[in-house]
């Protein structure tokens, strides 16, 4: 039918990663579908399509809504993603992360639905002395996190031997920044990311930002990332997408800019970008934290035509204006129920 947009089933859409993909698939002509159970996601970031809300580990429901919607791809970010959570609780990671992708192939197999863009995480690699990081270097997860992101690429790998289900798989590196429209972001519970934690203290809502470590072998001590902005990414995503409609093979790629920054540097560039002192604290390095990890975007460039377009100061920019205006509204209802209650 003439003017239908084809539908994308965005698993995990209202959160932050997700919804920002969805913002991108809309203003590219497509219709995402958000299947999320807001255990994470935030209900006022889906606002591109509709919302069906679901579990990630029901497949008698995951088969009805392939069914009825009926999707062209599937982009699948529904995981839980705290590293040392999972280190606490793996059996929830393991239910989650490979029980739900479990769910959500089989559902995908009985619906008539072949491709899949699936989130996952430069965390397959472990604590590499590779860098930069290449998609050949050796997949060695040290977090039962990045063992359940390895175990569902490896699942979806046999599922396209066996049932022809292709897949693109992006491993991210270090997502940062917020929509440049303001009109979503980065807000997680708890915090754990090193950007928004800094600007909490230029918000004064803590004291200080924790430095683990500043002995590495660094120019300044302290460890090396690479840092991508969340519109980088979801460009990745949309570019993955228009590969497997075009019939692209099954693959993984790391999602990087092929240059690292420090975590002293990322404090020097909020500093810079909000004007306000940021307070410190030294603490001892975290058990499993490499001193360096940076990707090698190579390949990516070649087979999608990818590359990072933002600075490390524009993410910032974009996560401070994100980061204000979030407060400021929260601060605002905060006053509002007070002072009704007076």
């Amino acid at each position: 039918m003439v003017g239908v947009k084809k539908k994308i089933l965005v698993t995990g859409g209202a959160g932050y990663i997700g919804s920002h993909c969805c913002k991108l698939l809309a203003a590219n002509g497509y219709r995402p579908v958000v299947y999320d159970n807001l255990s994470t996601g935030h209900r006022d970031f889906v606002k591109w399509g509709p919302l069906i809300e679901g579990d990630i580990r029901n497949r008698e429901y995951l088969q009805k809504v392939v069914a009825l919607e009926r999707p062209a791809a599937v982009m699948h970010f529904a995981a839980l993603a705290l590293v040392g959570e999972s280190v606490d609780a793996p059996d929830r990671y393991w239910d989650v992360n490979v029980g739900g992708t479990l769910a959500l192939l089989e559902a995908m197999r009985a619906g008539g639905c072949d491709k899949l863009v699936f989130s996952t995480t430069c965390a397959v690699y472990g604590e590499t002395t590779t860098i930069p990081i290449d998609e050949e270097t050796a997949k060695a997860p040290v977090s039962p996190y990045g063992a359940s992101k390895l175990t569902a690429e490896w699942m979806m790998e046999s599922y396209d031997r066996a049932y022809g289900l292709r897949s693109v798989r992006l491993r991210y590196f270090n997502a940062c920044g917020a929509d440049p429209d303001g009109e979503i972001g980065e807000d997680h519970s708890p915090e754990t990311h090193l950007i928004p934690l800094i600007l909490d203290v230029a918000l004064g809502r803590r004291e200080n930002i924790s430095i683990f470590g500043a002995d590495y072998p660094t120019l300044d001590g302290t460890a090396i990332r690479d840092y991508v902005h969340v519109i980088d990414i979801a460009a990745a995503h949309l570019e993955a997408l228009d590969y497997l409609l075009s019939g692209g093979e099954t693959v993984a790629v790391n999602l990087g800019t092929g240059e690292g920054a420090s975590v002293a540097a990322v404090i020097a560039a909020v500093e810079r970008v909000t004007g306000r002192k940021v307070a410190t604290r030294s603490a001892s390095r975290r058990n499993g934290d490499p001193a360096q990890l940076v990707a090698n975007p190579a390949f990516v460039a070649k087979l999608l035509g990818w590359r990072a377009m933002s600075t490390l100061e524009e993410a910032v920019q974009d996560a401070w204006r994100w980061h204000q205006a979030r407060f400021c509204a929260a601060n605002t209802v905060t006053l509002r129920q007070t002072a009704s209650r007076e």
